[in-house]
């Protein structure tokens, strides 16, 4: 069995490695839209696989509080903040907490993301 659950944010971001004149090298902002996938078997008493509430409140305590409206270039330990590097932040945040963890999909806008399952 798998569940999802799907959360959004806003954060900014340059891409400082990029070349004069490319339009990511210039601070900009994203909505970010964030899909956490678990696997596990049901809880025999409820018939669940976690709580909906329980995954949204560790996930917000875990990493989105931190990337929430913030600038994202601040975060010493994330490297270049692309797509991919920031869905590798998160994975190395929330693994250790949710050892179903199978996927995540991180969409930058409506047109572009990143999928990773784990390493």
């Amino acid at each position: 069995m798998e569940i999802f659950r799907e959360f959004t944010f806003d954060s900014a971001h340059a891409i400082s490695s990029l070349p004069e004149g490319h339009k990511c090298k210039r601070m900009h902002g994203h909505t970010y839209t964030l899909t956490v996938h678990l696997t596990g078997g049901l809880d025999p008493n409820i018939g669940w696989i976690l709580d909906f509430a329980d995954l949204k409140a560790l996930v917000w305590d875990e990493a989105l509080s931190h990337l929430d409206h913030r600038t994202l270039n601040d975060i010493t330990d994330m490297g270049s903040p692309t797509c991919e590097n920031i869905t590798l932040w998160i994975w190395r945040r929330l693994k250790p907490k949710l050892p179903g963890l199978t996927k995540l999909t991180l969409r930058e806008g409506q047109n572009s993301g990143c999928i990773y399952t784990g390493e």
